[in-house]
């Protein structure tokens, strides 16, 4: 049997009762030694306890069915190898993710990175996945899952910059910064979290200790059902959130987080290269911080708003497929033949290709108004400009400024924002509820300068509307 060179993110069924997993590689002078690892999840997506984390210092499960076997060094090539005894896993067991972690370099510098699947009793290759790295420090190669009671691997190829620590960290493991030291408790889960011990041979340095006033980003419903690069991503952007919120004087504030996406036709290239799927994701973050239930409502616009169904964050990627769309009439206004319309999908060419800002504020503001809400609301409002609507929108924002609603607008480019720019310095308003920024590319900005000028008015908002009783 000839076996399956694997790509990125492809999946095959696995027959065999036993399989091996192989991590290989070729390094020359200086290059960095690499350690395979296993960790044995649960339904939620995280270890029980130390047990369950299979590596160098701790080389086989409790149960016998997962064992690091260990290097073999053959010509310039190197492997090391888990063995995972597919029936012997415990009835819990939902996934096994298969890691490694470089010690004293990073995965760029190895060549030939590679992970096979073997078949344990007859020793034939199952798949080749063949992987690609730069600055990694850690990565997961692939994972066995249970799919309709049978077992299949995943090509994963997802990479970490904080070494063994930080792949550990995302599934529930908990550094212990003395050597030596047991599991700390975790404060949230009635059993104990496991620790890696600090120093172990081939982990390098240990993270650095979180201080014991930094914020705690929270656990929203769905979250664990994101893919392991989306969840990790989202809980970094949680932490930043929570440092910028504190460092404007705003932690604990919570909020109701609308997201307004512009759908014009200048936004095309922004749509098509992903960009606007980006930034969805990136305010996804905002809301799973600040909301109480992690959702977020959303609109798009063009000549006409258009509401898009509340995004959830289990589903955002689906959400994002289906409902980051651009306008679908050609620059002559000649409508495109229809798309058959997955369910939830807005009709595009009823949302048109112009500018009209004022309709999608006056609509917003309906909505605040008709589902009042204890917390206030935060308006995030993307677009590249092409504003002429100037006097339309100057008299909606003036008139809600005795709503409880901040409205954030960004930037996407270097147009023309109009009114938008010039809304700090309107005067006659008795609270400043508006801010704006623009970037020049929004993807080069990173998350931590991104959330800081997001958030930077926010919070004296609050604080001015509660004065005069506006919260």
């Amino acid at each position: 049997m000839t076996a399956t060179s694997m790509a990125k993110g492809g999946n095959l069924p696995v027959a065999a009762t036993a399989v091996q997993v192989e991590l290989g590689w070729s390094g020359g002078a200086g290059a960095p030694d690499a350690d395979a690892s296993a960790l044995l999840l649960r339904a939620d997506g995280r270890v029980k306890d130390d047990g369950d984390f299979v590596f160098y210092n701790q080389p086989q499960h409790a149960s016998g069915a997962v064992r690091h076997l260990g290097k073999q060094r053959t010509g310039g090539g190197t492997t090391d190898t888990v063995g995972v005894d597919l029936g012997a896993l415990e009835p819990e067991i939902e996934r096994v993710v298969l890691g490694a972690s470089a010690d004293g370099g990073t995965f760029g510098q190895l060549s030939g990175l590679r992970l096979r699947l073997l078949d344990a009793g007859t020793g034939e290759e199952l798949a080749l996945f063949e992987m690609e790295a730069t600055t990694e420090t850690a990565f997961i190669g692939g994972e066995l899952y249970r799919r309709a009671g049978r077992w299949k691997f995943r090509a994963v190829g997802q990479g970490y910059a904080s070494g063994l620590a930080g792949l550990a960290t995302d599934f529930g493991i908990t550094v212990d910064e003395e050597a030596g030291a047991t599991a700390s408790t975790a404060s949230t889960a009635p059993t104990p979290t496991p620790a890696v011990p600090s120093t172990p041979p081939h982990a390098g340095p240990p993270a650095p200790p979180r201080s014991p006033a930094a914020p705690t980003p929270r656990l929203v419903k769905g979250e664990e059902q994101l893919p392991v690069d989306m969840r990790k991503r989202l809980s970094l952007r949680k932490e930043q959130i929570a440092v910028s919120l504190r460092k404007h004087g705003a932690e604990g504030v919570t909020a109701r987080v609308i997201l307004v996406l512009d759908a014009s036709g200048s936004m095309s290239f922004l749509y098509s290269k992903g960009v606007v799927a980006d930034v969805v994701e990136r305010m996804a973050a905002v809301a799973a911080q600040l909301d109480d239930d992690g959702e977020m409502q959303a609109w798009t616009f063009a000549s006409n708003p258009a509401r898009l169904p509340d995004l959830a964050l289990g589903d955002l990627p689906e959400w994002l497929r289906r409902h980051v769309r651009v306008g679908e009439l050609t620059l002559f206004r000649r409508k495109k033949p229809q798309r058959g319309l997955l369910p939830g999908q807005v009709d595009m060419r009823a949302v048109g290709i112009q500018n009209e800002e004022q309709k999608v504020i006056a609509e917003v503001r309906a909505y605040v108004r008709d589902h009042p809400a204890a917390a206030p609301t935060l308006v995030l409002f993307f677009s590249d400009g092409g504003v002429y609507r100037n006097k339309e929108i100057e008299t909606e924002l003036r008139a809600a400024v005795d709503e409880p609603v901040f409205w954030q607008f960004v930037g996407l480019g270097r147009s023309d924002y109009g009114v938008l720019e010039r809304f700090d310095t309107l005067p006659g308003r008795r609270v400043d509820n508006v801010g704006f920024f623009a970037v020049d590319d929004i993807s080069r900005v990173p998350d931590a300068e991104l959330y800081d000028r997001l958030l930077s008015e926010f919070p004296s908002w609050i604080r001015e509307a509660r004065r005069l009783n506006i919260i």
